[in-house]
């Protein structure tokens, strides 16, 4: 199992555990992100992990409509380091095999 770690309302850590599905692959790489949004802007910040290595690099994106954040926020996970890049490829290549993530 895969396990995470996340803060509650009181800023304490705690630990979840997301379940395996029998013939998945396993994970590689994790990203977290978090959306804000005041209905006339929209800000995402999170972070993507590579699991084996525990390199992490952050990723913001900032947009006015859903599209316009997704846009953003691609461009910013094509732009990060060489760590994200080899994770979202990694994703987008499962994706064209049929892996299901």
């Amino acid at each position: 199992m895969s396990s995470d770690e996340e803060s509650d309302a009181g800023g304490e850590r705690k630990t979840t555990t997301l379940a395996e599905r029998p013939g998945e692959p396993p994970v590689v790489a994790r990203m977290i992100v978090e959306i804000r949004s005041d209905g006339s802007r929209t800000i995402a910040r999170g972070a993507i992990e590579e699991v084996t290595s525990g390199e992490r690099v952050a990723i913001e994106a900032h947009g006015s409509t859903p599209l316009a954040l997704a846009r953003s926020l691609a461009k910013s996970m094509f732009s990060a380091p060489a760590l994200a890049r080899q994770a979202v490829k990694a994703l987008l290549a499962s994706k064209k095999s049929g892996i299901r993530g």
